[in-house]
């Protein structure tokens, strides 16, 4: 399309003459463009006609003598309705029908524009002036369709002036609810060449002529074919080409002048419900423009009217949460996968304010669809589009987060050098039909793929992560569904389990339980049938038969010889049976298993593990004489507790769950592994004098072995010839701490790693968990809340909450002392930690044992059943019960 074409487009009538000199200044200016330039032009102008028909057809030229048959002015046109004339608009463009000439009489016409052009400057001003005065406000704003900070200012001035918002108020109806205005809204302004500012200064003076115009499509076909007005600062003549210069992490959107504006506007009601109203007709365009036209792709910039949106801080009022918020949230969640990348990258360098801001809009949402509906087992929360559309919004959020904190992407652990050994019975699943999936370990979030970093990288998030829990989600979430949605993975079901973080430790250990126990059953599944090919009968348990007096030797054999044989057996439910004892295992037996397992490793006299009296912890023995396969035996041990839902009594500092989740140990994770050298080295850092004259310390470090013998170590090449001074001391602290936790150790803890992993490599356990709940998961509750346990213990065998027997016991047991409550909880559970979640969790029952007795109290751990005869006294039920809870060890058949 040449200058003179296109000036026809834009001019008021296709048939009306252009003078010489504005075609040739017009031609002038416009500079050479590309294909797909030209080709938005076209589009541009073919809008404008079909919008100027449109216009014809409904509103008529103005002249009452018209002939056009086409025209609203013309005698006997028949009215149409809107509907109609957008489709006879359309026709008549096809047909190139004749279009009008605005009469006189019609205000803003281009006939106007075309006398006032013949005047002098100054004359022409003055009309302009008295122009404007007989035009409203509304006429005046018709032409903007996108808006910067000094339009808004603008249009918000005049309207103060009149004391009349309205034409303001349609302005931003207006572009907020177009996806092409608002994306060209509030451009980032840069500096222009020489030749743009010539540009500049034309453009400008054409822009004082077209003000005449009131055609409100006029604009838009400006905008498209003049890139560099200046009205759009900061774009060039290729919007691509700015893409293309902006930093992963840059949009071409001026956010702090979109914060202004908000401040500006938002404190104005009538201002603020165009806000509401645009976002509720923009958002399906948008959802449909991203789902069918792959519109970013084509567009980078496309992501600016996410950023513009999002910056309203009223989003997360009442108004938007029944009807705006979650069309706009379902739009948001098609962009596509770069897009969400490049969204939480820009987002993270935002304030934690910011952050916890689009935080609790996104949380006001989800917790608005959750109490409003009833959601159970037949009506899922998960079907619910503005429940999951909020939680992928919320997931873009909560990545920014973590790019936002501080990361730690470097320090991460080797893989193992071995990969584990698959089972003999995989060619027999293959067989049935059976093949694992995920064989070489847990899913990745494709988001956390594009970003390349982990929640794990992640030390301190801008927020805290607890903050993106919903407790009212949780509640109502049925796990069994969601957990079936999450394995298979279909694109019509979504499951919560692939956004975890929105999750509680408790709802997550329930999809890890249901994990562990499909597992199981499947595996038993294949034992059977692999039994009925072979002749031979196979085992469908991990059982394991022990001495009470050589536990360690008879477990730890016995599992080191599967975990060589067969480690798939390691994934078969345990059944653990104490030999000469009549217990059954239910999961009772189990926990008193792991529990002595447990007291016997970590045993100082063993040599495996160091314990700080200081910290209560245990720490990797680096001079232990144990073989890495008695490590790798422990690692298994710890497996086996959270794939059978056990507790453990295991006292490890945060680093060596960070360690088993890939991340190396630094020195911040000195201050719980080793508080005493933690506070040396952080003197060290922090001396003002001259460190290698006054601590005269090298590269060469002692520490001792298991008898206490000083050893060497040479933290770099001759060290002990190396001084620590001010200028390298960061280093030195860097490799101290990267020797005392990682390699030093470094043999011991990849065969406890590696052990570990030979239960749970199929796991989405570090899909799930973030160390500190693996910690939970493993170590259980150290906060025991009796109250809570009484208040959801069930009764039994004529017993219940006011029966003076148990106002008794649960007044003796809140008497009791610490320990003597955790012996009570071992007696009662077979362990004497609290489940995830608290107390609150378990499920116990006091049952009815008989009348009054001299019998002790008795317990089914597997149950958390406590059999209690109804004593005569308080004083009796104390006696027996402290008896009972003291000497408990072993089990029996009643």
């Amino acid at each position: 399309m040449n200058p003179d074409e296109k000036e026809d487009c834009e001019c008021a009538a296709p048939q009306a003459q252009t003078s010489p000199a504005s075609g040739a200044d017009r031609e002038h200016e416009e500079p050479d463009v590309e294909n797909p330039e030209a080709s938005r032009m076209k589009r541009a102008a073919a809008k404008h006609l079909i919008e100027r028909y449109y216009h014809q057809l409904t509103e008529g030229c103005g002249n009452e003598c018209c002939s056009n048959p086409w025209c609203a002015s013309s005698v006997g046109f028949t009215r149409m309705d809107n509907n109609a004339a957008a489709v006879k608009a359309l026709e008549l463009y096809k047909v190139n029908a004749k279009l009008c000439d605005p009469h006189p009489s019609k205000k803003g016409t281009a006939s106007t524009y075309l006398e006032s052009s013949t005047h002098s400057n100054s004359a022409s001003s003055d009309q302009q002036v008295n122009h404007k005065e007989a035009h409203t406000l509304r006429e005046n704003f018709k032409d903007v369709s996108y808006l910067t900070e000094e339009k808004v200012y603008e249009i918000l001035g005049m309207c103060g002036e009149k004391e009349d918002y309205s034409p303001l108020i349609r302005v931003i109806g207006r572009v907020f609810s177009s996806a092409e205005g608002l994306v060209q809204s509030f451009r980032r302004s840069k500096p222009h060449t020489k030749e743009e500012l010539k540009s500049l200064q034309g453009k400008d003076e054409d822009k004082d002529e077209d003000e005449k115009e009131a055609a409100a499509c006029s604009a838009t076909a400006m905008e498209e074919d003049s890139p560099s007005s200046s009205t759009r600062p900061g774009e060039g003549s290729s919007g691509d080409n700015d893409v293309q210069k902006l930093a992963p992490d840059e949009v071409s959107v001026d956010i702090e002048a979109v914060r202004r504006v908000y401040e500006r506007l938002l404190s104005n009601e009538k201002i603020e419900a165009a806000f509401l109203n645009a976002l509720v007709y923009l958002s399906p365009n948008v959802e449909c423009d991203l789902t069918y036209h792959n519109v970013y792709s084509r567009d980078p910039n496309y992501l600016n009217l996410f950023v513009i949106v999002m910056e309203n801080s009223n989003l997360h009022s009442p108004e938007y949460l029944e009807i705006a918020l979650p069309q706009f949230c379902k739009a948001m969640s098609k962009l596509p996968l770069a897009a969400q990348a490049k969204l939480a990258r820009l987002w993270s360098h935002y304030s934690a304010e910011q952050i916890r801001r689009m935080m609790e809009t996104f949380q006001q949402l989800i917790t608005y669809k959750v109490i409003s509906n009833e959601f159970n087992s037949r009506n899922l929360v998960n079907d619910d589009d503005a429940v999951v559309a909020s939680t992928k919004c919320l997931k873009i959020v909560y990545y920014a987060n973590v790019l936002g904190g501080d990361l730690d992407v470097e320090h991460n652990e080797d893989e193992d050098d071995e990969p584990i050994p698959e089972s003999s019975e995989l060619t027999l699943q293959e067989l049935l039909g059976e093949e694992r999936r995920n064989k070489k370990g847990p899913r990745v979030d494709p988001l956390e793929t594009e970003l390349g970093v982990r929640t794990n990288d992640c030390r301190r998030p801008l927020i805290p992560f607890e903050e993106f829990i919903n407790e009212p989600l949780n509640e109502v979430l049925e796990m069994d569904k969601d957990y079936t949605f999450f394995k298979v993975e279909t694109e019509n079901k979504f499951s919560f389990m692939t956004c975890p973080f929105i999750l509680n430790a408790v709802t997550k250990n329930l999809g890890l339980y249901y994990d562990n126990r499909i597992r199981m059953y499947s595996e038993r599944r294949i034992t059977v049938l692999y039994s009925l090919v072979q002749g031979q009968q196979l085992n469908p348990y991990l059982r394991l038969k022990v001495r009470r007096d050589h536990i360690i030797d008879d477990a730890l054999v016995r599992l080191e010889m599967i975990a060589m044989e067969n480690p798939a057996d390691l994934k078969k439910q345990l059944y653990v049976e104490f030999e000469g004892e009549q217990g059954v295992d239910e999961g009772g037996v189990s926990k008193e298993f792991f529990q002595l397992v447990v007291e016997e490793i970590f045993n100082p006299d063993i040599g495996m593990f160091t314990y700080d009296e200081y910290t209560k912890l245990f720490w990797f023995n680096p001079s232990s004489f144990e073989n890495e396969g008695q490590y790798t035996l422990i690692g298994i041990v710890l497996g086996l507790a959270i794939y059978n839902n056990c507790i453990l009594d295991v006292h490890f500092p945060m680093v060596v769950y960070r360690k088993l989740m890939g991340k190396k140990g630094t020195f911040r994770d000195l201050a719980d592994a080793n508080p005493v050298l933690n506070q040396s080295l952080k003197e060290l850092l922090e001396y003002e004098g001259s460190v290698e004259e006054d601590m005269m310390i090298t590269f060469q470090i002692s520490h001792n072995d298991l008898f206490g013998n000083p050893l060497m170590y040479d933290l770099r090449e001759n060290g002990d010839k190396i001084p620590v001074t001010n200028d390298n001391r960061r280093e030195f602290v860097a490799q101290y701490s990267d020797y005392i936790l990682n390699k030093s150790v470094e043999k011991q803890f990849k065969a406890f790693r590696r052990g570990f992993h030979m239960v749970t490599n199929e796991s989405p356990l570090k899909y799930l968990f973030r160390p500190e709940e693996i910690e939970l998961l493993i170590c259980g509750s150290r906060n025991l809340d009796f109250l809570a346990l009484e208040e959801t213990t069930e009764y039994d065998g004529g017993y219940n909450r006011d029966s003076r027997i148990i106002k008794d016991f649960w007044e003796t047991l809140h008497s009791f002392g610490e320990e003597q409550k955790r012996l009570f909880l071992q007696f009662t559970t077979g362990t004497d930690r609290a489940p995830v979640g608290g107390l609150g969790k378990l499920k116990m029952i006091i049952a009815k044992n008989g009348p009054d007795t001299d019998r002790l109290p008795t317990s089914h751990t597997c149950f958390n059943v406590l059999l209690l005869p109804e004593y005569s006294s308080k004083d009796k039920l104390r006696e027996r019960l402290l008896k009972a809870i003291t000497y408990a060890k072993g089990f029996g058949m009643l």
